[in-house]
């Protein structure tokens, strides 16, 4: 008898009939949500010694409904912490939501069809139903109503409403999908909480002196009539024209400038050429003239402009673009700012210092043409001017070209001079860029999206919004004698006395009656980009500045998992915060996850029209199924959405239930593994349990799903239970019959408990039905059970996996043949004879027993070929006995 070593308990199988017939995903979803909830199973223990693994989780945008993208992101997350607390961590997994925005406010305005007027009174109680309640679609579209005007507070009380209401709907579908986080470390972006800690950033920046308030060009989006940051544009292809429009020279002389924004023509303010450009080097220090509008405006040199193209000589406006931006503070040219806020043309004087037009009334004339048009219809309309008066050249030359937007705007963004707040941080792209690197990234090329989007800031962070629903920029103004604000001097709130509104709260020393009165104060309108708080997500979970001892517990977080293309946000000024605040990290890695693309390969987007929501196919596979297609993806890898991959998902779930029912019905009395078949397998399943593990452990959780679920397929269910059921079925009673039997049936519950466990952060809904069958007197959950390791097999003999894999290929072949012969499986065979390399053989010998028993052999005869690969049987003659008879 071979030495069992490792001695196993004597088990009681379970009743078979006792159990499921099939595994009914809705009602065991809906049971181990509750149980989860009620039991605290993912309760993170705040004073619990245990190492920490800190999840800085993405807090969605509650603008609207889920879609596949989100689950598939979201899901690869819950995996990463789901194995981390198999591994023993206390896991800090938060949920929060980015419920403060444009996005929101947006949505607010079409769900109530309302918009906020400031100057509005506000409306005690005001509660208006959504308004496609009200109507049909069809009533809205033919009644073409005007938005309501509310007040700022009725208005941001509609936006908490409609939040609130989201919220619930996503928590529902992150509870359905099983995500393992603790609901009571729940926040949103606009709640107390969050708006205290990102106003003591501010404070603790402006304390720095890394914040700035300045009066300048600024990034603007004409539909939310709002300011914007770099990181949040994006270049959109469209259709435009060059316009060649002829210039006078003073003195005489005249040239040609192709330009795609004729529009811009009466905020000329300069005229420039490469000073080598020998075509119009002798116009350098002259003065053009503005067509239409008669203005003089100097000629210059900059080796910014490219000579090859249009003309080689540029119109200088205030502003087409941030080159003129520079342009114009190099050479000191005039402010004329023509467009408004609103992104129509306002009125402007061509008589005055601004623009001293040489014929002012003409000016006026065809001015008046354009004013109040929206950019749109004032370029038709002046190159119909420039057209009639002869300075249009050519006719428009059509192009396509990338012009830039506000990521969530439906114009182009203009430059307009407007007061703002900015975090200083051009000067310090090479320390973000070095705090960027001592972060792991997975995949490891995503770091060089984020080094080469940080080489390229040209701009400081503008961190103030002219919205409504965000966090408040924590300061008031005191105003002089004459009413005049004076913005040198900010007025801060104390600490202790976050967070605060100034729009209703006083400062220290004034009294609400001095609000907007001559020698009194104004508070600031302006709120934070969401950005701003969304960039303090790992110090909103640490309480950064409110709870110390926490901070120190949780910061620098292990891990920040999100997609691609907010790498130059939300990563970016994540990066650049905690480096400001502490000189720190935020966390030790950064998981990038790729995009879900539809079936023609483009991404989805609500933008697209192309999203799909997930309900659907989370009530017709089951959760389980939907994770596998999500676990299934590698990390920075775009992926197409296919269900077809949820149904080999929800197999797996099935075939892992059955097993578990056939392995958890077997009794063994009390032994140990001792036959060679089983201790081969459980040397295979080590290896794989090792291999999983090093994919954890490398951040490839991919890889550890498909070659666990490859093994348990091939090595598992097709194979070892097939070649040891006739050692656990029926009745035994010799004493080498029990041992045998319990060999197999101990190696059976370790190999199920193993792909339990392996299988636990993909499938939680599946493997936690299965556990509690059998194992919850080892862990009430498996998802508190430990993670499998190499230590589990300690004690257990050491198996040659050569025997295993003999076995394998021998029955392979002998099953072949049958359906080569058109016979059933289960039809005996009298005697074969196989030919198979004499190491082969003897590495099939010790398994023999149990691969004649699987595949009805009675007898074997051998042919010893040294030229035959390794395990590559060949059947040379079979003998086949009668078919059993039907039952």
């Amino acid at each position: 008898m071979a030495n069992t070593g490792k001695t196993f308990k004597k088990v009681e199988g379970i009743d078979f009939a006792s159990l499921p017939k099939n595994l009914e995903f809705p009602k065991v979803e809906a049971v181990l949500q509750e149980r989860w909830g009620v039991e605290g199973t993912y309760r993170f223990q705040e004073n619990d010694p245990r190492p920490v693994f800190a999840v800085d989780t993405p807090p969605p945008t509650v603008s609207g409904s889920l879609h596949v993208g989100h689950i598939f992101s979201y899901t690869q997350t819950d995996i990463l912490a789901r194995y981390q607390r198999m591994k023993g961590k206390n896991v800090f997994y938060p949920m929060g939501w980015d419920d403060n925005g444009l996005p929101t406010e947006r949505r607010v305005q079409n769900f109530f069809h309302i918009r906020c007027e400031a100057n509005e009174p506000y409306v005690a109680g005001l509660d208006l139903p959504p308004i496609l309640s009200t109507m049909t679609e069809k009533e809205f579209e033919a009644k073409k109503l005007p938005q309501r005007n509310l007040s700022r507070k009725n208005f941001i009380e509609h936006c908490h409403k409609l939040t609130h209401e989201d919220e619930k709907l996503f928590k529902k579908l992150w509870s359905h999908i099983g995500l393992s986080v603790d609901w009571s470390l729940e926040y949103a972006t606009i709640d107390d909480h969050s708006r205290k800690i990102a106003q003591l950033s501010f404070l603790d920046l402006h304390s720095k002196k890394e914040l700035y308030q300045v009066e300048a060009p600024t990034l603007w989006d004409t539909d939310f009539q709002t300011a914007v940051a770099q990181a949040e544009l994006e270049d959109r292809e469209i259709p435009g024209a060059f316009h060649d429009i002829e210039f006078q020279v003073e003195g005489g002389g005249s040239f040609t400038i192709a330009t795609t924004r004729p529009e811009l023509l009466p905020a000329c303010v300069g005229i420039t050429t490469h000073p080598s450009d020998e075509r119009y080097k002798k116009f350098i220090g002259k003065r053009a003239i503005s067509p239409l509008f008669g203005i003089s405006v100097p000629i210059f040199g900059s080796e910014l402009v490219n000579p090859e193209k249009g003309t080689g000589i540029l119109m200088v406006c205030t502003f087409g673009d941030q080159t003129d931006v520079q342009w114009w503070r190099e050479q000191k040219l005039p402010l004329r700012q023509i467009i408004g806020r609103d992104g129509r043309l306002q009125a402007v004087n061509f008589a005055s210092d601004q623009y001293p037009s040489k014929n002012a009334e003409a000016a006026a004339a065809h001015y008046q043409i354009i004013v109040g048009k929206t950019v749109k219809q004032a370029q038709k309309a002046i190159v119909e001017i420039l057209q009639a008066n002869g300075f249009l050249k050519n006719p428009p030359k059509p192009i396509q070209h990338a012009v830039k937007f506000y990521e969530k705007g439906d114009r182009p963004v203009e430059i307009l001079t407007t007061r703002q707040w900015f975090v200083k941080l051009v000067d310090k792209k090479e320390k973000i860029i070095e705090y960027g690197s001592k972060i792991q990234w997975h995949p490891e090329f995503m770091y060089s999206r984020f080094k080469n989007w940080t080489e390229n800031l040209s701009i400081d962070w503008c961190i103030s919004r002219q919205r409504f629903f965000g966090v408040s920029i924590p300061v008031w103004y005191a105003l002089d004698q004459n009413g005049v604000i004076d913005h040198t001097r900010p007025i801060l709130p104390a600490k202790e006395n976050l967070p605060v509104d100034p729009m209703s709260d006083v400062p220290a020393g004034f009294t609400e009656s001095q609000r907007g009165k001559p020698g009194g104060f104004i508070g600031e309108s302006d709120v934070f980009d969401t950005w701003f708080t969304s960039s303090l997500t790992p110090q909103l979970g640490s309480h950064w500045e409110v709870n110390p001892a926490r901070h120190r517990k949780l910061f620098p977080m292990d891990v920040r998992p999100q997609s691609h293309e907010i790498i130059r946000t939300w990563a970016f000024y994540t990066i650049a915060k905690a480096m400001l605040h502490e000189e720190k990290i935020p966390w030790k890695h950064i998981v990038i996850s790729g995009w879900v693309l539809d079936p023609d390969r483009k991404k989805m987007s609500k933008s697209k029209g192309n999203v799909v929501t997930p309900s659907q196919f989370l009530e017709e596979h089951g959760a389980d199924a939907v994770r596998y297609w999500a676990g299934l993806a590698r990390y920075g890898v775009d992926t197409a959405f296919d269900p077809g991959i949820m149904k080999i998902g929800r197999r797996l779930a099935m075939k892992l239930f059955n097993a578990g029912k056939f392995v958890l019905s077997q009794s063994a009395v009390e032994g140990g593994v001792s036959e060679p078949l089983d201790l081969a397998f459980l040397a295979k399943l080590k290896k794989a349990v090792l291999e999983a593990n090093r994919a954890f452990e490398d951040f490839e959780p991919a890889q550890a799903l498909m070659e666990t679920e490859k093994f348990f397929w091939s090595h598992f269910t097709d194979s070892y239970l097939e070649l040891v059921k006739g050692r656990t079925w029926g009745e035994k009673t010799t004493a080498e019959e029990l041992r045998a039997k319990a060999s197999a049936v101990h190696a059976l519950r370790l190999g199920l408990k193993t792909f339990l466990k392996i299988f636990a952060p993909f499938l939680p809904y599946t493997t936690e039905e299965v556990w509690s069958y059998g194992f919850q007197g080892e862990s009430k959950s498996i998802h508190h059970a430990s993670y499998p390791e190499a230590a589990d097999f300690d004690g257990i003999p050491a198996g040659d996996p050569a025997v295993f894999d003999a076995a394998m290929a021998a029955q392979s072949v002998i099953n072949q043949q049958k359906t080569v012969s058109k016979v059933s499986i289960a039809r005996p065979v009298v005697k074969v004879m196989l030919k198979a390399h004499p190491k082969t053989i003897e590495s099939f010998l010790p398994a023999s027993r149990d691969v004649m028993s699987a595949s009805k052999v009675e007898h074997i005869d051998w042919i010893r070929d040294e030229a035959l690969a390794a395990n590559e049987f060949r059947v040379e003659s079979i003998e086949y006995g009668p078919e059993p008879l039907k039952s």
